[in-house]
């Protein structure tokens, strides 16, 4: 009793204040476990040694919070949709947990504010939004357990930040779009993807130029082949729209 008493003075005397009342007002009561929130929103690239000279980022507790969230949704989509089948469940799960709507969810929440990265946090490394995100639904789980983890995915995030119709109906597979724009159109679109190792050549990342006739119509960087794929298509669509919007 004393020790939580003096563990809670020394919270509130330090910069930790505000990122504890953000946490309990995102929640709906108090971290228990201040530490692994802090860990789940260091990015690798801001990575940082403990007592122990072990380098601490949020790459365990990413590992941890997709699972969670996966199964979660997974979960409440079952239940959310009695009759619809496995091809439709999966489709609007893959949405749900896509690294674009997840940064998107991040800045909604004001998570964006707290998480420390090295790197230039940008559209272009949304990833970085992504893995703090899930991060978070790690350390939650961690802290609080699975029902209080799934009550807050479902009935906090999905319930107020989450339009169902809309995901349902939105295509957010950019390469698949541009590649049916190619299809009808009739015009040949080549992705051309590079990698680049970063001076640890630990943490490569990929630069996708998209070009057709010969012409250069958009580029994305990301952390895979895939990421990067995707965030140079939406770059040419937005590119190709502002030509002719009624191609697409």
């Amino acid at each position: 009793m004393i020790r939580s008493f003096v563990q809670k003075i020394k919270l509130f005397s330090t910069p930790r204040k505000e990122f504890y009342l953000f946490l309990k007002s995102l929640f709906g009561y108090s971290p228990s476990n201040i530490d692994l929130y802090e860990t789940a929103l260091i990015h690798k690239s801001a990575s940082k040694l403990d007592s122990q000279r072990n380098l601490v980022n949020n790459e365990r507790l990413e590992y941890l919070g997709d699972a969670i969230l996966g199964s979660v949704i997974a979960e409440f989509l079952y239940n959310r949709f009695p009759n619809q089948d496995e091809g439709f469940l999966t489709q609007m799960r893959s949405k749900l947990v896509n690294r674009s709507f997840l940064t998107e969810l991040t800045y909604q929440i004001g998570l964006n504010n707290y998480i420390k990265s090295n790197t230039n946090s940008t559209i272009e490394n949304s990833h970085i939004y992504g893995d703090a995100f899930e991060a978070l639904i790690g350390a939650l789980y961690l802290d609080k357990g699975y029902e209080r983890t799934r009550e807050f995915i479902t009935k906090k995030l999905l319930a107020n930040y989450v339009n169902l119709k809309e995901v349902q109906h939105t295509n957010r597979n950019f390469k698949s779009q541009l590649i049916e724009w190619s299809q009808k159109n009739k015009k040949e679109i080549n992705f051309e993807t590079t990698e680049h190792l970063a001076g640890d050549n630990r943490n490569p990342s990929f630069i996708t130029v998209i070009t057709t006739d010969e012409e250069p119509i958009g580029q994305g960087e990301g952390s895979s082949k895939k990421e990067s794929q995707q965030n140079a298509s939406r770059k040419a669509i937005e590119h190709l729209k502002t030509i002719d919007p009624d191609s697409f």
